[in-house]
């Protein structure tokens, strides 16, 4: 599996060659504070690169969350809509918000690799 970065604080895990799992970085979890509520995609809708795929609010303001690729959605993270603290609690693990199938791979060539990420976090 490889694992990829926005400047957007989103990171991407592609599974094999199509499947993948979209969330927030630890970084944009720390931002927003607590997470009080989390609106997921469903399953079936499209997503253009940058498109805005899903909406997570917390007690200091409510984001955006970016498609960091292009693709369908396939599933939902229904647990973050139980528990929305699993955002702050594991941000790069359970607390994911969509999978998706990719219709264009190559848009991973833009994102950053884990490195490139932490280069760019410690600049701002």
């Amino acid at each position: 599996m490889s694992r990829y970065f926005t400047q957007e604080h989103e990171w991407i895990e592609v599974e094999g060659g199509e499947g993948a799992t979209v969330g927030i970085t630890e970084y944009a979890a720390n931002q927003l504070g607590d997470v009080v509520f989390v609106e997921v995609p469903d399953a079936g809708r499209e997503v253009a690169k940058g498109d805005e795929a899903a909406v997570v609010e917390s007690v200091k303001a409510a984001s955006d969350v970016y498609a960091p690729v292009s693709g369908s959605i396939t599933e939902g993270n229904a647990a973050l809509a139980d528990d929305p603290s699993l955002v702050n609690s594991d941000p790069q693990g359970a607390g994911w918000f969509f999978k998706l199938r990719l219709t264009h791979p190559s848009e991973l060539d833009g994102l950053m690799d884990e490195a490139a990420y932490k280069a760019f976090v410690a600049g701002l």
